[in-house]
């Protein structure tokens, strides 16, 4: 899926044989040293003990590299708050190293500018379908019918990018440093045993209290082979992976995972193949429904971002902020 990282193990004895996939802790020490230089370079405030983080969450408007992207985003969560729906900021959104801030970086300058060309180029090169008629894309998509999530942080993707309502829609999720996909907190919580309730969904607190997450594995095919015979209920660990698939086929899109080339943890290559949770996880994917689910990487966008000419203004920067020297 992506090519192997320049970066590799360093931790070998002398006479032994070298591990062939990169590491993310070098990969994470490449953006920390980017993030503390670009926060330094433009006088960002940071805190005491990480200069790649913000000093406080208010202040994630620094971390975005033009101004008129933070004031979309403030004016976006401003607009859906008044319509009852939300429009939620990570946690850690002024950290140096955020995938949302990240995401922000990268297409909200496409976004602002009404320019997704360079991403519908991209996405062309992997034979990934465009949606029809006028093209938006909007931050942090979530839609509670779809799995009946009527109480707290319904399922959320990062973007989306919809057309006329008879073509397909495209979700992105980015990940930086993030070495997962989400876990259920009702399993991290202690409150589930992890048993695979896919035989007897009442095993599992939220079908109990009415979500459907397990309807719609059944609905879309899921349940058959390994992922109902394996003994562990999947969706504890990787639960958000499964809720953003389903809720990109529940809308019939088609769903990119968005990625640094450098990181190993979602596919790298090595003398063992193809290895990372994206390879792994596709497996418990019904085959029909595989092309549905794409790998693409901030260098790929980068690239057509460049080769576009029109985003010169930014794109120094963005390189400069993430480390990225080659694209």
């Amino acid at each position: 899926m992506i090519g192997m990282s320049k970066m590799a193990s360093k931790d070998h004895e002398e006479g032994k044989p070298r591990w062939s996939y990169p590491r993310h802790k070098e990969f994470r020490k490449e953006l920390e040293s980017a993030a503390s230089s670009w926060f330094s370079d433009h006088k960002k405030p940071v805190g005491n003990k990480a200069p790649y983080i913000l000093a406080s969450q208010k202040d994630w408007p620094e971390n975005t590299i033009l101004p008129g992207v933070a004031e979309y985003v403030l004016s976006e969560q401003a607009s859906r708050s008044e319509k009852g729906e939300g429009f939620p900021l990570h946690r850690w959104i002024h950290h140096g190293l955020s995938s949302q801030a990240m995401l922000f970086n990268l297409v909200g300058p496409l976004i602002v500018s009404n320019d997704l060309e360079p991403l519908r180029v991209t996405l062309k090169a992997f034979d990934i379908p465009w949606p029809k008629g006028n093209t938006v894309g909007r931050f942090e998509i979530e839609d509670r019918e779809v799995f009946c999530e009527w109480q707290g942080q319904p399922t959320s993707i990062d973007l989306a990018i919809e057309g006329s309502p008879d073509s397909h829609a495209i979700f992105i999720e980015a990940k930086l440093v993030e070495q997962e996909f989400g876990g259920c907190s009702i399993f991290s919580d202690g409150d589930c045993d992890g048993h695979n309730p896919a035989s007897d969904h009442p095993l599992c607190y939220l079908h109990h209290i009415g979500r459907s997450y397990w309807e719609r594995l059944n609905e879309f095919g899921f349940l058959v082979g390994p992922m109902k015979d394996n003994p562990v209920c999947l969706l504890a660990q990787y639960y958000q992976f499964f809720r953003e698939i389903l809720f990109t086929l529940v809308k019939d899109g088609y769903f990119i995972l968005l990625v640094d080339r450098r990181t190993p943890i979602f596919s790298r290559e090595g003398d063992h193949g193809t290895r990372g949770l994206l390879p792994f996880l596709i497996n418990f994917v019904p085959e029909e429904h595989r092309d549905r689910i794409w790998l693409v990487t901030v260098q790929d966008l980068l690239k057509s971002i460049q080769d576009s000419g029109r985003h010169n203004d930014w794109l120094g920067e963005f390189r400069s902020k993430y480390g990225i020297y080659v694209v």
